[in-house]
């Protein structure tokens, strides 16, 4: 047998420049080789890991089955998972999200009749704090399928925009980031703009556009990287794989059969199901004109030709027309009607319903206990505001299996959450959580979120800065003729045969959060403004509709939610309040009602003590522990007391402004007269004044008075000051000249027992 040879790797290597000192590198050929493709794309310590496989044989699908998988692994910041198990496991939502965007970006890019299972796997495998691994993703993955046989269109990649001071900045780091009024990510290849998505600070419409040109330039460069580290290395020749039949005489006999039916359909503007009723009325109609043999010859082609012709009808109407589907102009809002309290047991709720979509939110409030923690190894945090998006299947009138939290819920919460999060107060006391159950859907129904979620923060009295409304558009528009429609607040069944979709949430002063698909290549930025100011109009149209229902959040929370109060004390006071194993903080959370959290603020080195009860008089309990805790009588003062306790020597009082504050109060100091017995002048419960001493110099205990407060009796002579050297001098010998000092005299001897 020969000897195998194990040699050292080629490496080929591009670096692109950010600015500011900072580069991303995209390096090949040391690692994975025996994936399709392969890359290490790192900025600063930030490294990324991306392999592309796809397999040969086409899946019996009609469906790309392309899988993005995006992990950010703990040892890459030195960290252990949390939790049980010391192993990472599901991803994080923060992954998901991750992985929708570069998914979004690559899958138009592949053939439509390209059938093969497809893995992009994307790994964090080294952290740096000041590097965001997301925003190198999207390029991470097109570097490694440049580098592979794949059929792909073209590269692609990724970029995070941020403005500070009225500066853009490319992939900003997190510190950056919290300073920025835009958070916005874009896709795209050199020649088009094909996802966006991200949150501002009620930013225009010329901004945002701005926003995007400027990370479109940075992508151009990052594609250009790409296409030379592929050159370097060696480009593939694109695989050879079965294409789809096709038949252009058969799709031009179904395009000429069901065209003018789908369109006098269409031209109707019927509902949803009537509508979905007549189209297969249609389809099953132009089936049965063929043979039996002719349909087994045929198979999915007639399907697959009748869907073309009913999408160009469809299209046709309303760039010719101006009309749509349900019969509504292009920049036509549905009917909206909307309702608050309408859970009675929720701390919050409302029902949004715009046409045949309908959201019911409901906000629960409660404390930092309650904050959303996020442990992913790229950042540690947590969230005191979030949403939570479902979508149950009966929603679409279907039946589909349940298997847990998808993707798209998780996609479609998060936008709503940075839709509404600028406007929730930096001093909300309350974690808010918010939870859209989407009871019907027919457009947008994460639209239909937002709108949910402001009238039911509202309902719960969250004293939200601005309300928040969003809309979904679409865009059809023909290359040929140069005519485009946008269509405002579309439908369903408008999201599949549009050019663009975009989602556009804001305030009356600006946009807090965007989303968006282009279809089209090279879609002028003039068309995007104007899309952008025709939802502008859509989104004040449902903004209206929303403070018609409720015009302010309500002044209070309601009876049966829990009110907040938070108190800060001094770091040393937390032990006191909290007690020997919990037991203080746990008997007073069990005597009132109230939920107590305590946490510490390394900033002004305090003690918050968030105070959370359905009571007033729990609450006020609470509080009342606090303030006896903090209590400091002053010097000179007068307080009143209670006695709660009798001595042979005094009796232990206790103020009633601070109870459990205690302190003795002297025989000497009940009265001028001289008190032989206590119970002579006060009994148990008594309630009087006292004057506050200070600490006693003698005693070095607290000293109070009620005699201080009293007339001194007539004829009173005040008794001269104890003399405690009296019958000595300074020298320690007494009047008769005995020295009393002991210490040159010979101990005793001491009597020892037998």
């Amino acid at each position: 047998m020969g000897k195998i040879e194990f040699m050292i790797p080629k490496v080929f290597k591009e670096v692109i420049d950010l600015g500011d000192g900072r580069e991303i590198s995209i390096e090949t050929g040391k690692l994975a080789k025996q994936a399709h493709g392969s890359v290490v794309v790192q900025s600063g310590k930030c490294m990324l890991l991306c392999t592309v496989v796809s397999n040969y044989k086409q899946a019996d699908v009609d469906f790309l089955p392309l899988t993005v998988d995006y992990r950010e692994k703990f040892a890459a910041a030195g960290r252990y998972p949390g939790g049980f198990f010391k192993r990472e496991a599901r991803p994080s939502d923060g992954e998901v999200l991750t992985m929708r965007l570069v998914d979004r970006v690559l899958r138009p890019l592949f053939p439509k009749d390209y059938h093969s299972e497809t893995q992009v796997m994307i790994q964090l495998m080294s952290h740096d704090p000041d590097v965001m691994p997301d925003a190198m993703a999207g390029l991470a993955a097109s570097a490694a399928i440049q580098l592979s046989d794949f059929p792909f269109e073209c590269a692609i990649s990724e970029a995070r925009v941020g403005r500070v001071n009225g500066e853009f900045i490319i992939n900003p780091t997190r510190a950056q980031l919290e300073e920025s009024d835009i958070d916005m990510m874009i896709g795209a290849s050199a020649d088009s703009v094909m996802m966006v998505e991200g949150e501002m600070d009620e930013i225009s419409e010329e901004e945002m556009t701005e926003a995007i040109k400027f990370a479109h330039e940075a992508i151009k460069v990052q594609c250009a990287a790409q296409e030379a580290l592929a050159k370097a290395f060696g480009k593939k020749e694109t695989r050879e794989y079965e294409p789809e039949r096709e038949d252009a005489d058969l799709a031009k006999k179904i395009h000429d059969m069901a065209y003018d039916k789908v369109y006098a359909v269409a031209q109707a503007g019927s509902a949803k199901h009537e509508r979905s009723a007549a189209f297969g009325e249609i389809k099953e109609e132009i089936i049965a004109s063929f043979s039996e043999e002719e349909r087994e010859d045929f198979g999915g082609l007639i399907s697959k030709y009748y869907s073309k012709a009913e999408k160009a009808a469809v299209r046709d109407l309303t760039l010719n027309e101006g009309l749509r589907l349900d019969g509504r102009k292009t920049d036509e809002i549905r009917p909206i009607w909307c309702e608050v309290d309408y859970l009675p047991s929720t701390h919050g709720s409302s029902i949004f319903t715009r046409g045949e979509t309908q959201a019911l939110a409901t906000v629960t409030l409660g404390t930092s206990r309650e904050a959303n923690q996020i442990d992913m190894p790229s950042y540690e945090g947590e969230e005191t505001f979030y949403l939570h998006y479902n979508f149950p299947p009966f929603s679409t009138g279907e039946a589909r299996p349940i298997r847990g939290t998808s993707r798209r819920e998780v996609g479609h919460g998060n936008l709503a959450q940075r839709a509404l999060k600028g406007m929730v107060p930096a001093d909300c006391p309350y974690t808010v959580r918010v939870v859209s159950e989407i009871l019907e859907s027919n457009g947008s129904s994460s639209m239909a979120t937002v709108c949910a979620g402001t009238m039911a923060m509202m309902d719960a009295g969250v004293q939200l800065k601005k309300p928040v409304s969003g809309i979904a558009m679409g865009l059809i528009s023909d290359a040929d003729s140069g005519k485009y429609a946008v269509l405002s607040d579309i439908l369903g069944d408008e999201d599949h045969l549009g050019d663009m979709d975009f989602k556009v949430t804001g305030t009356a002063d600006g946009i807090t959060a965007c989303q968006m698909d282009i279809k089209v290549k090279g879609l002028s930025y003039e068309i995007l403004v104007n899309a952008l100011k025709q939802a502008r109009d859509g989104r004040l149209h449902i903004l209206g509709k929303i403070t018609d229902t409720i015009s302010s959040p309500n002044s209070d929370v309601k009876e049966h939610a829990p009110t907040m109060i938070t108190r800060r004390i001094p770091n040393e006071f937390i032990g006191a309040l909290i007690g020997p194993g919990g037991k203080v903080i746990q008997e007073l959370q069990k005597e009132t009602g109230c939920t107590i959290v305590i946490n510490e603020d390394p900033v002004t080195e305090e003690g918050i003590v968030e105070i959370l009860g359905t009571g007033s008089e729990g609450i006020s309990a609470v509080e009342a522990k606090i303030d006896s805790l903090l209590f400091k009588p002053e010097k000179g003062s007068v307080y009143e007391v209670k006695v709660i306790k009798m001595l042979d020597f005094g009796a232990v009082v206790e103020y009633t402004d601070a109870p459990g504050n205690e302190v003795l109060l002297h025989v000497s100091e009940l009265a001028w007269e001289r008190t032989e017995n206590v119970t002579d002048v006060v009994n148990m419960g008594d309630v009087f004044d006292v004057k506050y001493f200070g600490v006693d110099p003698r005693t070095r205990k607290e000293k109070v008075s009620r005699k201080a407060l009293l007339p001194k009796p007539e004829g009173y002579v005040e008794r001269p000051p104890r003399d405690n050297n009296r019958g000595r001098d300074n020298r320690g010998r007494d009047n008769r000249g005995r020295d009393n000092r002991r210490d040159d005299r010979k101990p005793r001897e001491s009597k020892k027992e037998d």
